[in-house]
Formats: structure tokens, sequence, C-alpha cells
């Protein structure tokens, strides 16, 4: 059963904006041996029945001495705000991974990873310095090729769009599969980051997805991947590519 301190029983009755626990796990954050307690609360807007929340924060009880500490998040709003618990590091110590999805069209997900060894906060992972460093230029080029450049990793991806059908190539492309004219496409911010531990060593590495858009945020052409992991000092990438969109084919026609 999850142990539940008498302070956030008391305050979610007390408090008229409706304070929440949004989420909860347990585990060794501080490096003391103890299980500690971490939570995510929010509140939820008043008569409404949205699942939006607002004003998350993470609180962290430790399990030895039963004080508190509240770390205010700096993006603090939106939808289904969760925490994960794992090491990220590789001392064998819990780090509080939290999402929370944006709820726009875009699918972007705000995303923080903090250590709190010893009770001191640190925060070792935030998306918009991942969003700021990971840069890309999308360029579409004759013979209906897409150039994805990554300008991070300083990679060069060239995506075949032929799979888009005749009405979309059209549109782009004359009857020789030259541009009629210059067009751009671009990446859009972090989507999904997912903790993987692909050593199974105990140690957990991060996969970042980002979305690769066309002409508009809804001609998706693929998603950029980049594989992440801690080097001592910050996260750094060891491995990207680029999926793509496969074209639906007909297996009775094949056989």
């Amino acid at each position: 059963m999850y142990y539940y301190p008498m302070y956030f029983q008391k305050k979610k009755k007390m408090n008229n904006k409706r304070t929440y626990i949004l989420d909860f796990k347990q585990g060794d954050v501080n490096g003391d041996g103890i299980i500690d307690y971490v939570y995510l609360v929010g509140e939820k807007p008043y008569g409404s029945e949205s699942p939006f929340r607002e004003n998350i924060t993470l609180k962290i009880i430790d399990g030895r001495t039963k004080c508190e500490t509240t770390i205010p998040l700096k993006v603090n709003a939106g939808y289904g705000p969760s925490l994960f618990l794992g090491d990220f590091t590789g001392n064998q110590v819990d780090n509080i991974y939290i999402s929370i999805f944006s709820g726009g069209s875009g699918g972007y997900t705000f995303y923080y990873i903090y250590s709190f060894l010893n009770n001191e906060p640190k925060l070792i992972f935030d998306f918009e310095k991942f969003n700021d460093e990971y840069e890309y230029d999308v360029n579409y080029k004759d013979d209906y090729k897409v150039e994805v450049i990554s300008k991070n990793t300083h990679t060069k991806y060239l995506l075949d769009i032929q799979y888009k059908g005749e009405e979309y190539l059209s549109e782009i492309y004359d009857e020789n599969g030259k541009l009629k004219k210059p067009i751009d496409g671009w990446v859009n911010p972090l989507g999904g980051l997912y903790p993987i531990d692909f050593q199974g060593d105990g140690t957990y590495e991060l996969y970042a997805e980002q979305r690769i858009a066309g002409r508009y945020n809804a001609d998706g052409l693929g998603y950029v991947q980049t594989s992440l992991k801690w080097d001592g000092e910050k996260f750094i990438d060891f491995f990207q590519t680029v999926g793509i969109f496969g074209e639906e084919i007909n297996m009775k026609e094949k056989d």
C-alpha cells in the first residue's frame, strides 16, 4: 500500500483550488538506501471535467527524516503528467523522470529529469534545452526526395517520398520530377522521450523521437530518432536514425 503523508490528505481537502495528487512513485532518490516518496501534484480547474492540469509541482518526502522538498516546474501545465523513477546516471540511485503532454496538435511533450542525490535537486535533462540544441534543415529535392540535415550530429538523411502518391507529388514536382519551387519542411520539438536500458546493466538511456513535417504539420514524413546516454555531466547522443513511413501494398496483387 502506498504511503500518503497526512500533509497531502489535508491539503487536498482544504484547498479550494482543488489540488490533486497526479502521480506517485516510491524509491531511493537521495542515495541513503531508504525509500523516499515522490509526488506530482497539481490543480484542476474548478468545476471542469477537462483532463487539463496546471501548477504541476514536484514534491519529494525524505523517507528517513520525513522532510519535504518542493520543486516548481518551469513548464507546469498540460495533460497526463506522470512520473518514472530509474537510474539514468549509473550511480545506482533513482532519478526522477517527469512527462507532461502539451495537448496540442503537434504532439509536443514536456520532459524533465531530476537528480536528488543527497537531497539536492539538480535538473539533468530539460526538454527545452534539448529542442534548442538539436536543430535540423529539411529541404525538398528533385526526383521526389527530401533531405534532412541534423546539425547537432552532422548527419544527412535522404528520404524517398514517392509513396506519397501522384496527387501529392504533382503539386510539388513537374512531369520530370523537378521541383516547381523550393520547399522547406521542419522537425518538430520532442514528441516522445522513452527510458530504455539498452545495455541491460540497470542504467537507463533515453530514446528521443521528433516528427519530421513537410509542407504543413499534418504532412508527416517520418521521425528523427535519437538515443542518448549520460556521460558523467550531461546526456549526449550515441546513435541517431530516421524512421520513415511505409507504403501500403496489396498482398493479393503481389501474389
